[in-house]
């Protein structure tokens, strides 16, 4: 297991309160031994004027992802920030949900690189992302 720290879903869903991450309606579901998942509603607060998820919000759900694995990743007193994030857009979503799950590509002293797949409810690759986070 790489997790330095533990907290539960619980834990995890109240961390979020008053931040962009409830605005977008962004929940995390499950939490595996190298692996970090959550979901994002397509709807409204998540949609472009086509109706379709906004890449924007792809991204900022992936950026969550992969920094709140980040976070349980470090010894207590250390900081995680974000360095570089990138996205590939493969396939739209207009409805339901899509899930994206982090895992880690390197774990180092200084610098974490995460890999953040999102997902439609029929499990269709839609957003491809690589982020870099630094440990401070």
């Amino acid at each position: 297991m790489i997790w330095k720290r533990r907290p539960g879903l619980e834990q995890l869903q109240a961390s979020r309160q008053h931040t962009l991450v409830s605005h977008l309606g962004i929940e995390f579901t499950a939490l595996g031994d190298d692996w970090l998942e959550a979901r994002m509603p397509v709807d409204d607060r998540t949609r472009q004027p086509l109706g379709l998820l906004h890449g924007g919000a792809s991204v900022a759900l992936a950026e969550t992802i992969g920094s709140v694995a980040a976070y349980l990743c470090v010894e207590e007193g250390k900081k995680c920030v974000g360095l570089e994030i990138n996205a590939n857009h493969i396939r739209p979503a207009k409805e339901g949900w899509v899930i994206g799950r982090a895992t880690p590509l390197h774990l180092g002293r200084t610098t974490q690189v995460w890999e953040i797949r999102i997902r439609d409810d029929h499990g269709h690759l839609v957003c491809a992302s690589r982020l870099t986070m630094a440990i401070l």
